[in-house]
């Protein structure tokens, strides 16, 4: 168990402060980020997979419409007055609103990022709005409080399957991203039209995932030694 929890611990250090107060545990390891990251990256996979699912495989390449905008808005707002406000000493937060205000952000990000990647990665698809319509925008958010209460009381029972389970969605949401910027290019833009056709552009975001994973690591060491020595 050592192994795997200094394994998380590095795991995460360079994309969160890892306080335990502010932390969950699985099986007596520690999550390898916090209670609001997990959100964060917790929600955007599931969104991701809510968003496929309402849609049902058409790959929406267009923004949200104004109601969806408004949705977004409102959800990153809600984590940014609670991480503000309790770091100004305006109020105090818990781990359970850490959790669902990261969790509203994760769903938004996914939101935001869902209809790039369908337009950069896919060879085909449709020029629908995501989450468009209502109803649509609407079973996606219904889906929110059920995954808080997955998240915060399912999730536990996993044992060390929890702070994993965790570790992958952060290599999922990174590379989710880097697949957008690895499309971008001429070799790998909608070339695809499964899953199975763009090996090697996923090879190559999840490759630069573990690379950010690390380098990050060595920036925190590094600004941490640096800060050390002027005090």
């Amino acid at each position: 168990m050592r192994v795997v929890q200094s394994f998380l611990h590095w795991f995460g250090f360079g994309l969160c402060h890892q306080l335990p107060e502010r932390s969950f545990f699985g099986g007596g390891i520690q999550v390898p980020v916090c209670a609001r990251d997990t959100g964060i990256y917790l929600g955007f996979l599931i969104s991701l997979i809510v968003i496929s699912a309402v849609h049902k495989g058409d790959r929406p390449r267009e923004f949200p419409a104004p109601a969806g905008w408004v949705a977004i808005a409102l959800m990153i707002g809600a984590m940014g007055f609670d991480g503000v406000s309790s770091y100004a000493g305006f109020r105090t937060t818990t781990n359970d609103l850490r959790l669902i205000t990261g969790l509203l952000a994760g769903y938004a990000i996914a939101a935001l990022l869902a209809p790039m990647l369908n337009d950069e990665f896919w060879r085909t698809g449709s020029r629908q709005r995501v989450l468009a319509p209502t109803w649509r925008l609407l079973a996606w958010l219904g889906t929110v409080p059920v995954a808080f209460v997955a998240i915060r009381y399912g999730a536990p029972w996993l044992g060390v399957g929890y702070p994993l389970l965790v570790a992958a969605t952060i290599v999922a949401t990174l590379t989710a991203v880097n697949l957008v910027m690895v499309c971008l290019t001429p070799p790998f833009e909608r070339k695809a039209d499964r899953i199975t056709d763009a090996w090697a552009a996923i090879l190559i975001a999840v490759v630069l995932s573990f690379l950010e994973i690390w380098l990050s690591g060595l920036l925190r060491l590094w600004l941490e030694s640096t800060v050390s020595r002027f005090s």
